[in-house]
């Protein structure tokens, strides 16, 4: 017993170290992005690009992962680790090509994709590890996966304007760890696919439970993207309105970091609540707090420094624990040889919807200002209220 139990934490270490190092690679255009514009001469529509690609990406890598049941059939620990360094690879290669060419946001979307090989299939390995306390593995997996997301934020904090530094780092981080990943072991509810299953997808439609339980993630992920993605960005423009750009650029890299790594530790002490009192009801809390603090938000946006940042660290605590718990609800209501799959496929219905979310935010905000876009992802959260609490009543 205490072997089973020293090689579960010491394989789920490893996992959550590779799942933050992967996943580092995500937001590293959008980090970087001031120092690139300042360099070279890049279109509104390609820094956006830049940024949706990885959306994209993903979307088509976990629709082919979820289709072919990789996630199901590969040892999850090689698939992780060949997506973890293949990624790492494409994101090194913005160094030798155009920032804002065709070439770069191709690699932006290669690293989405193969990010679809880090993120579900994550998870995947994590509830192999436990089913009573599945709401806290996935919360603190997630949680990795949120302090991975802030990474590159922090790390162009570090580098200043050598936006090439970072770039290595996040990359060769990346690859580590895939290695790590491969030191991880499997749990004894881990369960494989004897052979690709396509309309395993279709349990999605057919499982009533496993469709609210999609409803609200789309409902969740319809504001989570769109924030992380433009956060730093908005919040330069608000604290300009009080200090010289320089400052207000450091400060909102800090801010962005801390906002996006917030969600991460809400996530882990979520899951742990989650367990006792009801993953559907912490995804409720959760969607509710988050979206008060985005209208919250957009009310303070270009006021008082501090209370700006107040406001964008509560929104930013509350908008992912919910994550977590649509996942373990998925992986509850699944067959444990259909989990992976399903997971990849909520992962990418959410990430198609980020896809337009992430593209539109800026253009919208240049129309209505960012205040304005900051209430209109409060839609998200108050629909995914409405499918938890559909959820709820046939559970």
């Amino acid at each position: 017993m205490q072997s089973e139990f020293t090689g579960k934490w010491r394989s789920l270490s490893l996992l959550m170290i590779a799942e933050v190092a992967g996943m580092g690679l995500w937001f590293m255009s959008a980090a970087i992005l001031p120092d690139l514009t300042r360099e070279f001469d890049i279109s509104e529509t390609r820094q956006a690009a830049l940024s949706s690609a990885v959306q994209i990406g993903f979307v088509f890598g976990a629709l082919t992962s979820a289709l072919l049941g990789l996630a199901d059939r590969i040892d999850p620990r090689r698939f992780f680790a060949f997506c973890a360094i293949t990624a790492a690879l494409f994101n090194a290669s913005l160094l030798v090509v155009e920032p804002g060419g065709a070439v770069s946001i191709f690699a932006r979307f290669a690293t989405g994709a193969l990010l679809a090989g880090v993120y579900p299939v994550g998870m995947k390995i994590a509830v192999g590890w436990g089913q009573k306390d599945r709401g806290f593995l996935v919360g603190t997996l997630v949680g990795a996966l949120t302090l991975g997301s802030a990474a590159p934020h922090f790390l162009a904090l570090l580098g200043g304007a050598d936006w090439r530094w970072s770039l290595i780092v996040a990359s060769i981080a990346s690859a580590l760890g895939g290695v790590l990943c491969l030191f991880a072991g499997l749990g004894p509810f881990h369960a494989k696919a004897p052979r690709m299953k396509i309309k395993a997808i279709f349990t999605a439609w057919t499982n009533r439970k496993i469709r609210y339980a999609y409803a609200g993630y789309l409902g969740h992920m319809w504001e989570l993207y769109a924030m992380w993605a433009w956060i730093g960005v908005a919040l330069t423009l608000s604290f300009a309105a009080h200090l010289p750009e320089s400052e207000a650029i450091s400060l909102s890299r800090l801010i962005a970091f801390l906002t996006i790594a917030a969600g991460g530790v809400a996530s882990v002490f979520a899951g742990i609540v989650a367990d006792r009192v009801g993953k559907a009801n912490i995804a409720i809390l959760a969607m509710a707090v988050s979206g008060t603090a985005a209208i919250a938000s957009a009310l303070t946006f270009g006021g008082p420094v501090w209370l700006t940042i107040f406001c964008v660290l509560v929104w930013g605590a509350a908008i992912l624990p919910d994550s977590a718990q649509f996942s373990a609800l998925v992986a509850d209501y699944s067959p444990p040889d259909q989990a992976g799959s399903l997971m990849s496929f909520q992962t990418a219905l959410g990430f198609a919807l980020t896809f337009f979310t992430v593209q539109l935010t800026p253009l919208g905000a240049d129309l209505i200002g960012w205040p304005g876009m900051f209430a209109l992802m409060a839609i998200g959260p108050a629909l995914g209220i409405v499918g938890m609490v559909r959820l709820k009543r046939i559970s």
